[in-house]
């Protein structure tokens, strides 16, 4: 399975070594507050969490990867694609440890995902959703280049839903290389 670096990120698959660490960032109330019902994980579930990552990747050929903090050497994370709630679409998803928030790194590891995405999936189309009061990642999605198009409902919860096509992202990529 595929790994990507970034100039601060790894992106790569989850193991068993993860949980820990995992654990660590998923029990954090602050971190999880958007994710899901917003309450901390214990470790069982995220060990579960895990599994289900991997058992994507298996079924679907891609996914979400652990996101490691090049410098440090650690779990700071997750980030990547997958099918979004009972449909179709392919989701970009991230999530960072509090001590990494704010520094650019959930932007960098969404536009590797994007990248990905399109280049290496040949995906037409790629969404993202967030609670409306998560503003820190609808603020990521804008800086990637999607657009917002609704609210709407996923995973039993109301968000926002933003979107980018392959077009609008080649686009974002030429103009960014252009200057």
């Amino acid at each position: 399975m595929p790994e990507i670096e970034t100039s601060r990120l790894r992106l790569r698959m989850f193991t068993p070594e993860d949980l820990d660490a995992l654990a660590s960032i998923l029990s954090d109330r602050d971190v999880v507050r958007y994710l899901g019902m917003g309450e901390p994980r214990s470790r069982e579930k995220s060990q579960a969490t895990i599994d289900a990552i991997l058992s994507h990747w298996n079924k679907h050929g891609f996914g979400i990867w652990a996101l490691d903090h090049k410098e440090r050497g650690q779990l700071i994370g997750w980030c990547g694609l997958q099918f979004l709630d009972k449909t179709p679409e392919v989701e970009v998803a991230y999530l960072l440890d509090k001590p990494y928030w704010g520094a650019g790194l959930a932007t960098e590891g969404a536009l590797a995902s994007l990248q990905y995405g399109f280049d290496q999936l040949k995906l037409d189309r790629i969404v993202a959703i967030a609670r409306p009061e998560n503003v820190a990642s609808y603020r990521v999605m804008d800086k990637v280049g999607m657009k917002y198009e609704r609210d709407a409902h996923y995973y039993n919860i109301d968000v926002v839903y933003y979107a980018i096509t392959r077009e609008a992202y080649e686009l974002k990529a030429a103009q960014a290389l252009s200057k």
